[in-house]
């Protein structure tokens, strides 16, 4: 009753716009005062002690490394890297916003951060060589979500915080399923591309492949940083993150592309960026610990089990779950809420924490895409000048490709449970 009514509050305050820190900390706070044997103390303990993790001091410098990337002009040599060696195939510019995103998720970690710093380069060339523009718009959205997936994700950061596993492992848990978002969405492309063997996509770079491919090399070592110190045991992830942040500014530096305002600029957005999860992190640690207290992952696990005993529905369940929970609040704040009742349920039916974590991600990220939470959708109205309705339009045919891939992840473990397997060996 109680679980039901702290619910209903959240849901609630979220309906009336209310910040999502804030729609988790005030049900919460009530629930403390109302408690005859619980103090502010406790309450408080429980508060900061949820962003007193080691782990999550990555986050702060992931997301500082994507807007390094962006602000250094990072992004604009991976950029024209790709331009160069998709130039004579059909539908060029399609796949090179596919693997723009694919390659800046390697630094950024975070969908936001991909369609701001490519949207407003990618949708107006894509629409310059005859690309419809909802379809421009709709692609770079859909390609947007392989930086949460793809390592260094910052939702598997928090995730792998609150399941109590580890980090980099999970890091690797991703690098598949990101790969079959990639090869999926390449699909569309190519299939664009032969319905469409009129347009124009003569690309003027005349730069030689190998000068391309020099200039971009150095920001390619980012990835080797990040994940080759993580398994070569040289660094834990948190300090693979601040060698990420040191390389990136190294580079900008060297490049001459970031100026002291532009790195100003940088500062402020990762504090404000930072800022704001972190507090709804520390609210959901507080709303995690009445959830517990009042034995809310006991009740949906007796739930889901006299439901059902097959691990195949359980997953289905999840899905629509998390589904409808994306499109209301953003993937860091989904998975602070779902994963202390969803976990114990997964682990009861057999599922692997590594493999749930990657479905949740999934699941959750697809909600940028979707009204009415939808950040990608506002980020990409913003920075190409289109209308939030044309956005949407343009990505809802690409909720296909999302959904088969979710189903193919969600209902084939292996591929996010191989290289972890094979790393560990």
């Amino acid at each position: 009753m109680i679980l039901g009514v702290l619910v209903i509050a959240i849901l609630v305050l979220l309906c009336l716009r209310v910040p999502v820190a804030i729609s988790m900390l005030l049900p919460s706070l009530v629930y403390v005062a109302c408690s005859q044997d619980i103090t502010l103390g406790v309450a408080l303990q429980q508060t900061v002690g949820s962003v007193d993790s080691f782990p999550l001091l990555a986050v702060p410098l992931f997301i500082m490394t994507g807007y390094l990337s962006n602000a250094g002009g990072l992004a604009d040599r991976l950029f024209r890297m790709l331009l160069i060696l998709f130039k004579k195939i059909p539908g060029n510019l399609g796949f090179v916003n596919v693997f723009s995103s694919l390659m800046f998720s390697w630094m950024s970690g975070a969908a936001i951060a991909d369609a701001a710093g490519l949207g407003s380069v990618l949708v107006p060339a894509m629409k310059k060589r005859g690309y419809d523009e909802k379809f421009a718009l709709g692609l770079t959205g859909a390609s947007s979500l392989i930086g949460p997936i793809m390592p260094p994700s910052i939702p598997a950061i928090v995730y792998a915080v609150s399941a109590g596993v580890s980090v980099g492992a999970l890091f690797f848990a991703g690098v598949l399923p990101a790969l079959v978002l990639t090869s999926i969405l390449c699909i569309f492309v190519y299939r664009d591309a032969r319905k469409n063997p009129l347009r124009e996509e003569a690309i003027t770079q005349n730069t030689p492949v190998t000068k391309a491919i020099i200039s971009a090399f150095p920001v390619l070592l980012t990835p080797v940083i990040i994940l080759g110190g993580i398994l070569g045991g040289i660094f834990t992830p948190t300090e693979a993150a601040a060698a990420a942040v040191m390389w990136v500014l190294i580079l900008s530096v060297f490049y001459r592309s970031l100026s002291v305002k532009s790195f100003r600029g940088v500062l402020v957005k990762t504090a404000t960026t930072t800022g704001s999860i972190m507090l709804i992190v520390a609210a959901a640690g507080l709303f995690g610990w009445v959830i517990a207290r009042e034995q809310g992952p006991q009740a949906v696990t007796e739930a889901m089990l006299q439901f059902t005993d097959n691990p195949i529905v359980f997953l289905l369940l999840i899905n629509v779950v998390l589904l409808i929970t994306g499109m209301i609040l953003e993937p860091v704040a989904g998975l602070l809420i779902t994963v202390p009742v969803l976990l114990p349920a997964a682990i009861e039916f057999g599922i692997d924490p590594l493999h749930l974590g990657i479905v949740m991600i999934l699941n959750l990220v697809l909600g940028l895409l979707t009204p009415p939470v939808g950040l990608v959708l506002y980020v990409l109205s913003s920075v190409t000048g289109s209308s939030v309705q044309t956005v949407t339009r343009g990505t809802v045919p690409f909720l296909i490709p999302l959904l088969i891939t979710l189903l193919i992840i969600t209902f084939v473990p292996a591929f996010s449970l191989w290289l972890p397997g094979l790393l560990s060996k």
